[in-house]
């Protein structure tokens, strides 16, 4: 799963380690997706996405909001946390019992999957 999520990422930003630290993403018809990158290491890069919704429509609602750690040699990525979609909680997996921290690790990365190739095919693009 961690390798797929980095191809996907590649796929939708290109090279990860030259992406200016905000970056956003605007298609016709659809809602804009905001890249921050919150840290870049030689090794590692990490970075929230989120959609922008416009003001006053959901706009404290930035949802999902989802940070995500890059390993740029191992070519890996996965999630580190996300906003909880019902409540403003924030998920972080490694507060769990073990088995029910792989399988919200799990979840989190299987979404960021699918979010990533559903962006991919809007046309959203950060490279």
């Amino acid at each position: 799963m961690y390798e797929i999520n980095y191809i996907q990422l590649r796929l939708l930003c290109g090279d990860i380690r030259i992406l200016p630290k905000r970056i956003v993403s605007r298609v016709a018809g659809g809602i804009p997706v905001s890249l921050i990158i919150t840290d870049h290491t030689i090794h590692t890069t990490t970075l929230m996405l989120t959609y922008l919704f416009e003001e006053g429509r959901h706009a404290k609602d930035n949802r999902p909001d989802i940070l995500i750690r890059i390993y740029h040699d191992s070519r890996q990525a996965e999630v580190l946390s996300h906003r909880c979609r019902l409540t403003e909680e924030t998920v972080h997996y490694w507060n769990k019992d073990l088995d029910t921290m792989l399988l919200c690790r799990w979840k989190m990365n299987r979404f960021l999957y699918k979010w990533t190739n559903y962006l991919r095919r809007q046309g959203h693009s950060f490279a």
